[in-house]
Order: C-alpha cells, then structure tokens, then sequence
C-alpha cells in the first residue's frame, strides 16, 4: 500500500487551524456535519445522538466512512439507482451534470459543482446522496436537545464523531459547553492527531473520550494510517495527566494481518500501564459496511480481499489483552470479556 505524508491533504498542516468554518450571516460558528444519528447504542452508555462531522487528517486503509474524510461537502452517486430520467440535470443550477447517451448515466463536472444538492433533491430514486452541511452551534445544540427525554430514561446524551472532530474543535468545544450547561452527558470519538491545544480546549466539556489506537509501531502507523503515531500516544499522555482529563476509553479496530498480533496487542497492554484515567479497552471488529459508500463516491477500497475475524477470533484476541493488562476491563464486541 501507498505510504501518506504528512503533507496538507492528509496530515498535521491541515489542522493547526483546528479546521472551524466560518460565521454563518450572525457571526456564528458553524461546523461542517456529515450526519446526525440519534439513538445510537454503540458510541457511549445509554441512548446517544451522534454528530459525525466532515474531515479527517488520517487515511486509515479499512476506514467505513470514506465520507467523512474531505472537510468540503460531497456528492455520492449511485448509478444502479439512476432511472436515467434526467430530472436532476435539468435542476442543477450550475450545469454541472450531463446524461450520457450511452448509458442513460449521469456524469458530473467537479469544477461546476457548487454542492447545493439540488440535484439530490430532484432525484425521485435517491441516486444522489448528499455529504456534508454547514450548521451553526445554536442548530446543533438544538437538533441534540431534540433527544433530552430519552437521554434522561437511559443515561445517555451526545457523542461528537468523525471524520476527526478536532479538525473543528472551536466548534465542537462551543456545542460540548453549551450541552453540559443543559446537564446533557457528553462524549468525544477522536484519533487524537491534532495539535495539543485543540485537545485542551475541549477536555473541561467531556465526561467521556474515546481514543483510537491503530497501531503501536510507528512505521506500521505510517503505512496503514498515512501519518505517525507519535503525536497520538503524546497526547493521550498529556491528556491522562490533565487536570480537566475525563474519563479515558481505548479503542483498537481489530485488523485481521494488521494489528492483531500477539506483539501489538502485548505493546498496547504496555502502553496502557501508564495511563491513570483509563477505564476501559475495547476491540472493535473490522468489518466491510462502507462498501456501497466508496462505489458512491467512484473510490477504490484498498482491502478488497480482507476477511472480518471470526467472533472466536475477536474473542481469543480479547482474552489475550485482557492477560496482558488485568487491571483494565476489555471489551470486544460489546462484550466484556472480564
């Protein structure tokens, strides 16, 4: 596989910015989100609304959520739905689609799009999919507090997901403020690349992080990642020995040939010693759902040929770490294996 720098398009330069859009008409910060999903079970405890934004410095080769990665909007198209009715060329207000009269396909021109989605509204058949919208704090925090009454039943309350959520972390800090001022339990999903003081500015409004660790060799990083691992265990130092640091989660997505080894898992165990906040260490399968995703963006998936591990196989690998580390609960699949 192809090995990343750390040039703008994929690494550290593309967020020491922190990536935050900028005011809508009032002066508002606003935030490129991909999606809202609301009641989730999977990304913290109780019933959670999860805010996915656009953006991501990393180009992990089994990512499922090609989508997240650009910062700008996209367009995802998926031809076995298209009717060929030419519906969507005729809307789009920049002439920037074209039916093709050899196979009643839509193609477009990326240098005429402006990404307002016309087309998408247009098409009776949902062959468009729309990636991406600017939405203010004050519309953010609104589209969570929609979902109070269940976070108040099961515990639960608000995770903020990529992409990287850092990449906007201006934003992300003000909707995480504004939630916990409405007693709304808040959680990061994050890759930890991004410059400290990114970091910082969120920790006083989490009562949760959630860490990735791909991989603990940082050539093995580089390949299969796109950047080093060096800045991602050095903040997640810093962030354990804050004094605003919440409470810590590791998740490390189980790649079958990748990091599954007994030498990876034993290194992250190690490295896991030191970190006092650390509550739990959870394996997450590796899986193929994002398929349909890359075929709609015209993207090739780089792990084609890539088997998801049998539930045994997550399991012994579970139990494995969890002997490594007795002192930190692991979880694999959901289940707590001890």
């Amino acid at each position: 596989m192809r090995e990343l720098t750390d040039c703008p398009a994929n690494g550290l330069t593309s967020i020491r910015g922190t990536g935050d859009q900028p005011g809508n008409s009032s002066g508002e910060l606003t935030g490129m989100v991909l999606r809202i999903e609301r009641t989730s079970i999977h990304d913290g405890q109780g019933l959670r609304t999860v805010i996915f934004l656009k953006g991501c410095p990393l180009r992990c080769a089994w990512c499922s959520t090609p989508e997240s990665q650009r910062p700008e909007p996209e367009r995802g198209y998926v031809p076995a739905r298209c009717e060929g009715c030419g519906l969507c060329v005729r809307a789009c207000p920049a002439g920037a689609l074209a039916l093709s009269a050899q196979d009643g396909k839509v193609s477009l021109d990326p240098a005429k799009c402006r990404h307002c989605f016309t087309c998408a509204a247009k098409c009776p058949h949902n062959a468009v999919k729309p990636y991406g919208r600017l939405l203010s704090v004050t519309e953010t925090v609104r589209e969570i507090s929609k979902d109070e009454i269940f976070f108040f039943y099961s515990g639960g309350g608000v995770t903020i997901s990529g992409g990287e959520p850092l990449n906007q972390a201006g934003f992300v800090a003000e909707v995480l403020r504004q939630c916990r001022e409405l007693g709304i339990h808040t959680a990061l999903e994050t890759s930890f690349y991004a410059p400290f003081e990114s970091i910082q500015s969120i920790l006083p409004w989490l009562d949760v992080l959630y860490v990735d660790i791909k991989h603990m060799t940082e050539e093995a990083h580089r390949h299969w990642v796109g950047v080093s691992n060096s800045l991602i265990l050095d903040n997640l130092r810093k962030a354990d020995s804050s004094e605003d640091s919440p409470d810590i989660i590791l998740r490390l997505p189980l790649i079958p040939g990748v990091n599954d080894s007994d030498e990876n898992l034993a290194a992250v165990a190690e490295f896991c010693q030191s970190l006092r906040r650390l509550q739990e260490i959870e394996l997450l399968p590796y899986h193929r759902l994002g398929l349909e995703t890359y075929k709609s963006l015209q993207k090739d998936y780089p792990l084609q040929d890539l088997v998801p591990p049998q539930r045994e196989r997550v399991r012994e690998r579970a139990v494995f770490l969890a002997r490594q580390v007795p002192a930190v609960p692991v979880r694999a699949g959901g289940e707590l294996v001890k």
